[in-house]
């Protein structure tokens, strides 16, 4: 078996989708290459981490902790078998299309070395309704969400130029809080949401979010 590698890597640019709505850059397509480097804050940074990729609405993704999208390939194939259809890579949006790394149960802080590049696992996906529109699936924010198979969002330690077909060493941490716990904390589970403020291993913007939901519904 190959060991871990990068199967796909994609980028994408903004079109206005056939349906009508606001333009998106979602619909990502293979590319041989691309650099990526650290994009900068949310709002006014350079966007996405991977240069020439397009974001659709920069005030909601993109900028340092949003700056790649991975996703695995056994999940995407998880997916063709309960939707009855194919999906490419690419079609979750990802960046890079990951084969033999389980990005569910990735740690946060967990380092990827990609040849020259160093990516850091950061946050997971939330899903919303520019990715339900995409993909023309019945409840799919709700579907995607109880299912768990989030896809890892990685911002830049190191950049440099990734290829396809490049192997993916995993440096782990020495903590048990993966992108799985912390999806559930931020979708609102105050058990799960208590449990990663208490570890102390994510970025301070993503602990006062979680401080703010567990402010909230535990009152």
């Amino acid at each position: 078996m190959k060991p871990p590698h990068v199967l796909s890597l994609n980028s994408g640019r903004r079109i206005r989708p056939s349906g009508g709505g606001s333009p998106t850059a979602i619909d990502k397509r293979p590319v041989e290459s691309f650099e990526v480097r650290d994009p900068g804050p949310k709002h006014g940074g350079l966007g996405s981490g991977v240069v020439g990729d397009e974001i659709g609405k920069p005030q909601h993704h993109g900028g340092a902790l949003q700056a790649v999208y991975a996703y695995a390939r056994e999940d995407l194939d998880h997916w063709e078998r309960e939707l009855g259809r194919s999906i490419a890579s690419g079609g979750f949006g990802e960046n890079l299309t990951t084969l033999g790394v389980d990005t569910t149960h990735a740690l946060v802080g967990e380092l990827w070395h990609i040849g020259e590049v160093v990516l850091r696992v950061e946050v997971p996906r939330i899903p919303c309704a520019t990715f339900a529109a995409h993909m023309g699936v019945p409840r799919w924010v709700r579907r995607f969400a109880d299912e768990g198979r989030t896809g890892a969002y990685l911002s830049v330690v190191m950049p440099g130029v990734v290829r396809t077909g490049a192997p993916i060493s995993v440096e782990r941490p020495d903590h048990e809080v993966d992108l799985l716990l912390l999806f559930r904390g931020l979708m609102g589970d105050l058990g799960a949401a208590q449990r990663v403020i208490d570890a102390g291993v994510v970025h301070p913007e993503v602990r006062e979010s979680l401080a703010d939901t567990v402010a909230r519904r535990g009152a």
